[in-house]
């Protein structure tokens, strides 16, 4: 299985795109009470280290986002979840509900436990938790999708780039680039692992997103090893193909000055090209007063970006620290199933988004690489607007 792309698969054609307003008012419907059982019966099940917690009977302490996020999901995946006969039942003989079903789900990912401690605090056997977890992930595939697309119109667009200007006054930038690692253990006596081995002599899987200025992935690609370089990581990715063929970041331009416009960019680390499309800070010793000052603004805009995957891997722990032994061609599928349901939170408006702590390291370990790539045209550009910001371009 190749890497996954953000949106590859295509929309059925009777999807129609959410409205912000829509989408809450279908969670207001679908969060409607449920029985008062069906939450003291669960957390009732749960035994071992979960059991011991002060806070075991806490919706949120177990899952991580709230009763009407958790309701939202169910309703996305009720169709796909409940669509084929299943004989999924606790040790006592009770057949799993849907409910059951997504909260051992989210529990997997969430905290990223092994299959043998899922089973025995929610009291299932590992072979059951690893398939309502797989079905949970086909069915969010299916289900999910429209929650992670770029913008797809110009009001839209336009409010994406005056909140990134918000943030320190970079104008018409359109999205925050960044990399990491997803850090397995597998066997080093087999070579064909080998292509997994990084510069940092682990072994991962790399994810490339492009987030907007609330932490929202709007692109993604995953399922390239560790061994490739991020410059060729974005080279292979489909956003790449579309920007260069001037069919994404093609919006309004701006003018900084006479005969000077500013076309539509993303930014990212010195790990990547400076392109047309792609503004990286300068580097090396000797930076002007006004590009000096463009790298303080520019750092400040990426960061969100930084923070959006130390988030993801934050919350959802499956991804965090090292996966042992990972089926390498399931888990771009699941990395995306992850950055799902990272924006989904962030679109429900979760109040627990505030509660989770925020850092900027998602990836211990790993050093800045530095890519010399340099389009002439990008570097006469970034200057340009290096001096406009600094108030020194001609009119």
């Amino acid at each position: 299985m190749g890497p996954i792309r953000g949106l590859k698969r295509k929309k059925k054609s009777t999807e129609k795109e959410v409205d912000q307003n829509v989408l809450v008012g279908a969670a207001a419907l679908v969060s409607q009470p449920q029985p008062l059982d069906w939450w003291d019966g669960f957390s009732r099940r749960i035994s071992g280290p979960l059991s011991e917690s002060k806070d075991s009977k806490k919706f949120e302490s177990v899952f991580k986002i709230s009763r009407k996020t958790f309701d939202y999901i169910c309703s996305l995946v009720k169709e796909d979840m409940t669509a084929r006969q299943s004989s999924f039942a606790f040790s006592n003989g009770k057949h799993l509900s849907l409910n059951d079903m997504v909260a051992v789900a989210l529990r997997r990912l969430s905290s990223g436990e092994s299959l043998s401690n899922i089973g025995d605090s929610f009291g299932l056997n590992q072979s059951t938790v690893s398939q309502i977890t797989w079905r949970f992930v086909e069915a969010m595939e299916e289900r999910a999708l429209h929650h992670l697309q770029w913008p797809t119109t110009e009001a839209e667009m336009e409010n994406l780039k005056s909140k990134f200007e918000k943030i320190r006054g970079l104008h018409n930038c359109c999205g925050a680039i960044d990399i990491t690692h997803i850090v397995m253990n597998i066997p080093a006596v087999d070579p064909s692992n080998n292509v997994w081995l990084d510069r940092e002599k682990s072994y991962s899987m790399i994810l490339q997103a492009i987030v907007d200025p609330e932490m929202r992935f709007r692109d993604i690609i995953t399922g390239w090893p560790g061994s490739l370089n991020d410059a060729l990581v974005l080279q292979n990715s489909g956003f790449f193909k579309l920007a260069e063929e001037g069919k994404r970041l093609n919006g309004k331009k701006l003018q900084l000055s006479e005969g000077t416009e500013l076309r539509e960019y993303i930014v990212g680390d010195t790990g990547f090209p400076l392109l047309p499309w792609l503004f990286t800070p300068y580097h090396g010793k000797g930076l002007s007063d006004n590009q000096a000052e463009f790298n303080k603004r520019h750092s400040a805009t990426r960061m969100v970006a930084q923070m959006a995957l130390a988030r993801l891997k934050e919350v959802w722990r499956i991804i965090h620290g090292v996966m042992w032994m990972p089926d390498k061609n399931r888990l771009p599928r699941i990395v995306l199933v992850c950055c799902l349901l990272h924006n989904i939170i962030i679109d429900m408006e979760d109040e627990l988004v505030d509660e989770t702590p925020l850092s900027y390291n998602h990836d211990s370990g790993y050093h800045q690489q530095v890519c010399e790539s340099v389009d002439n045209t990008a570097s006469i550009m970034r200057e340009k607007l290096s001096l406009y910001l600094s108030g020194k371009l001609p009119p």
